[in-house]
């Protein structure tokens, strides 16, 4: 009678376990499908958002740059499109400058549309905060117009005062290349370190010196700078 009654318990306490074990699995199941549930509906708004906001956001992001190009070629009636030649060895270039992207260039055009210049997107990955993003703009001679920063995450109070220290120090420019030094810059090829910032500083003058160099190697100008 024991046993018979201890194997009844055993059946029972299996069906109990069978039970709760199907629960769970059920449970699991049904979460699973609310998860995925969720994340279809997810997928559905933030696709919807991103085909909502690209085209606000790429209208915006060209405006922004047509500033940059008007900011470093001022005499420029209009722009062309990109010309940058993906095809080029770019070897020596990167040689110089392995720190340094150009990302992009284009022509400055005047009312006829002549070109004037160039105006080159270029990229230092050397500052101290991260990459550092500006437009050049350099005449048909080499003589720089100036800079535009675009994105800098330099350091508060330092890397972050380049627009206001640096930038100013590029305007109207006839050299090869930029050197940086401390304490004052004393001949036109001279810039004049941020203080506390020297990093930031050699940053946007390498990819200055950088935008100079492919201009000189791959569009054939800049011949008779001064020093």
């Amino acid at each position: 009678m024991n046993d018979q009654f201890k194997s009844i318990k055993a059946i029972e306490q299996s069906e109990r376990r069978n039970r709760r074990n199907n629960k769970e699995i059920k449970e699991f199941i049904i979460n699973t499908l609310i998860m995925i549930a969720i994340a279809l509906v997810a997928g559905g708004v933030l696709g919807f958002v991103h085909e909502l906001t690209k085209e606000p956001i790429a209208t915006m992001a060209a405006r922004e740059k047509q500033a940059a190009n008007s900011k470093v070629f001022e005499s420029a009636a209009s722009f062309s499109e990109t010309i940058l030649d993906e095809s080029l060895d770019l070897s020596e270039y990167e040689a110089l400058y392995p720190g340094v992207d150009i990302t992009d260039c284009i022509q400055a055009l005047d009312d006829n549309g002549n070109a004037l210049g160039y105006v080159f997107e270029v990229t230092s990955h050397e500052g101290y905060g991260g990459d550092i993003v500006f437009s050049a703009g350099i005449n048909n001679d080499g003589s720089l117009n100036g800079i535009f920063i675009t994105s800098i995450s330099e350091t508060a109070g330092l890397g972050m005062r380049a627009p206001d220290v640096l930038v100013p120090q590029f305007i109207d420019k006839y050299v090869s290349s930029f050197e940086v030094v401390k304490g004052g810059a004393s001949t036109p090829s001279q810039i004049d370190a941020i203080s506390g910032a020297t990093i930031t500083s050699k940053a946007v003058t390498n990819g200055v010196n950088a935008a100079l160099e492919y201009f000189r190697i791959y569009l054939n100008g800049g011949e008779g700078h001064e020093s």
